[in-house]
């Protein structure tokens, strides 16, 4: 895949040599073939080439079906989109196979371009029980092989630590090509973004906006209005003028073009550091810290 793939949508080299797009769309909590479609037409008109979808969103058919259908309209081919996927915790470990197969099969888009395990730990286990770290091993063994027959053109991990990482590094055989972590103002996760440039990880955002909590942060509500941007905007581009890619999630086809908007300005480094110094280790979404 070339650099000018996405030449619509700046993008970030991978390990692997594939460019992944520095902004997505989010589909968690999208759901229906309605709302899927009426989602992707938008975010393909806006120049979205990039999708992330995942096991547990309960999406990857609908997904698939309507960029099938809509790619030809925008004149895109498979290979100008760049399709995420994860695996579900339910099947970490002796099912990671199955589980990606699954998605796979359930995508229909002959590979997917970058496939993550979802959560270090195991549905039906305890957070603390032993056995999550085996688990971890053998999903991670599974993805290389698929990786290795193609079919996953790259694999990674979500929501892990910087002991999950520090583990998995000395363990694999591939190395991951993406950590996918919650990230925005209010948790800088500097730890773990220096573990990924250290083993040359791209680091990867979500929630960049908290949920929406973050849209109403007196701060980020007054960058914005001196730089005349929305929130989600500037949130968006703090994110990516660090060269981390986001993925900001909605339903709304004005939102999703709104949010596309984010590389036809600039934050000031005084901006930039006064939205770096909301950092406080808070999080919107779920703490993997506990996970063994």
């Amino acid at each position: 895949m070339s650099p000018t793939s996405f030449s619509s949508s700046p993008s970030v080299a991978l390990n692997t040599g594939l460019q992944m797009p520095l902004l997505g769309l989010g589909t968690y909590k999208l759901c229906g073939p309605e709302d899927v479609r009426r989602a992707v037409d938008a975010a393909l008109a806006a120049g979205y080439r990039a999708f992330d979808s995942a096991a547990v969103y309960r999406n990857e058919a609908d997904l698939g079906k309507a960029l099938r259908e809509l790619l030809p309209k925008y004149g895109l081919t498979r290979e100008d989109v760049f399709i995420t996927s994860k695996l579900g915790p339910k099947d970490q470990g002796d099912k990671a196979m199955e589980g990606a197969l699954r998605s796979l099969a359930q995508l229909d888009l002959g590979y997917i371009d970058l496939y993550l395990i979802h959560w270090p730990g195991t549905q039906g286990l305890p957070v603390a029980d032993e056995r999550n770290p085996g688990n971890r091993a053998q999903s991670w063994a599974r993805l290389e092989e698929l990786h290795g027959q193609g079919k996953l053109k790259a694999i990674g991990v979500s929501n892990y630590t910087p002991a999950h990482m520090t583990a998995l590094m000395q363990s694999c055989k591939v190395p991951p090509a993406v950590l996918q972590v919650e990230f925005h103002p209010r948790l800088c996760q500097p730890e773990l973004r220096s573990l990924c440039a250290e083993y040359g990880v791209c680091f990867q955002a979500y929630s960049s906006l908290g949920k929406g909590e973050l849209l109403a942060d007196p701060v980020i509500l007054e960058v914005a209005k001196n730089c005349e941007r929305t929130p989600a905007q500037v949130l968006l581009r703090w994110a990516v003028q660090q060269g981390v890619p986001a993925l900001p999630k909605s339903s709304n086809p004005e939102r999703i073009l709104r949010n596309a908007e984010v590389f036809d300005f600039t934050l000031s480094d005084a901006d930039m550091d006064r939205l770096s110094a909301l950092d406080c280790g808070h999080r919107f979404c779920w703490d993997p810290s506990e996970v063994a």
